[in-house]
């Protein structure tokens, strides 16, 4: 845990690698009800996302963590009206993360060099909230993120899997959102109900996981890349959330300054350049253009 803290880690705690049959029936009644949309790698690997053990059978110890990002900057902050969401400001945390978790597994290779380890960063079938919560660095909120005391939601997620036993923390089994409605009462879309997501209405999966055009203007309510909407009003993020030391993370040049009319023009190479090792290549150059494009439209 030191170590981990040494490598810029803000939230670190070890589950033993048990069967999440609870959750696991969870996620195959959402999958059924159609919440995940068009991500159909979600169904496709929905065994291993199920059970830790069909992805990584040696599996005895996760070792999760969680790096605030929170950059004390807010949408108000730059120069065009166009909203962009926070976690994609900066450099892409996927490779923020992996290179710090295989440097940690690396260490422990020195002090056990048979020890097989899983470095686990969000695009992994693995539920990366559920193990989260029971390696005790928080729970998980009705907007569906990790909420931690001391972060608030804003955290990135990863996992170290490991085939060996180690000392476990406690479990986070408190509910600390209470009777607050504030994430569902200001969702744009109403994607969200008490601790579940339907994923067809977000805004975050309109802007970045979906594809194609979409079938009439669609309502954005400003947003080109993700959504915040949920985060900003949630009491814990507006009480608790500390600005990040990691720089990878703060805004680029081009996000802070660009105008509406700077993103109305972007061209493809535009894009690769702003965006290098960026997470919003995910949604792509035709992506970006289309929820630009749409929020002039709609």
């Amino acid at each position: 845990k030191d170590k981990a803290q040494d490598l810029g880690f803000h939230k670190i705690g070890i589950a033993k690698a048990v069967e999440t049959n609870k959750e696991s029936k969870h996620l195959e009644a959402w999958l059924l009800k159609g919440k995940h949309a068009s991500m159909e790698w979600m169904m496709k690997r929905k065994k291993e996302r199920g059970s830790i053990h069909n992805y990584f059978p040696e599996a005895k110890s996760v070792i999760s963590f969680g790096m605030n990002y929170y950059t004390d900057n807010n949408q108000s902050d730059f120069d065009s009206e166009y909203k962009f969401s926070n976690y994609a400001w900066g450099d892409d945390y996927h490779n923020v993360l992996k290179e710090r978790i295989y440097e940690l597994l690396g260490w422990i290779k020195e002090e056990l060099p048979d020890v097989k380890g899983v470095v686990c960063v969000d695009t992994s079938p693995v539920m990366d909230k559920v193990w989260a919560q029971k390696a005790g660095l928080g729970w998980i909120g009705k907007h569906t993120n990790l909420i931690s005391r001391d972060f608030g939601s804003w955290l990135f997620l990863g996992e170290l899997l490991l085939d060996i036993e180690l000392e476990y923390d406690q479990s986070f089994d408190e509910d600390l959102c209470g009777s607050c409605m504030a994430c569902i009462d200001a969702c744009p879309t109403q994607a969200l109900d008490q601790y579940t997501i339907d994923a067809g209405k977000c805004i975050s999966y309109m802007t970045i996981e979906y594809r194609g055009d979409f079938k009439s203007n669609q309502d954005l309510d400003g947003w080109i890349y993700g959504c915040d909407v949920c985060q900003e009003v949630c009491p814990w993020n507006e009480k608790f959330s500390i600005k990040t030391e990691i720089n990878k993370f703060n805004p680029r040049e081009e996000i802070i300054n660009y105008t509406k009319k700077d993103w109305d023009r972007l061209t493809e190479e535009d894009f690769k350049k702003i965006f290098k090792n960026s997470a919003v290549k995910r949604t792509k150059f035709i992506g970006l253009k289309r929820n630009i494009d749409n929020n002039n439209n709609y």
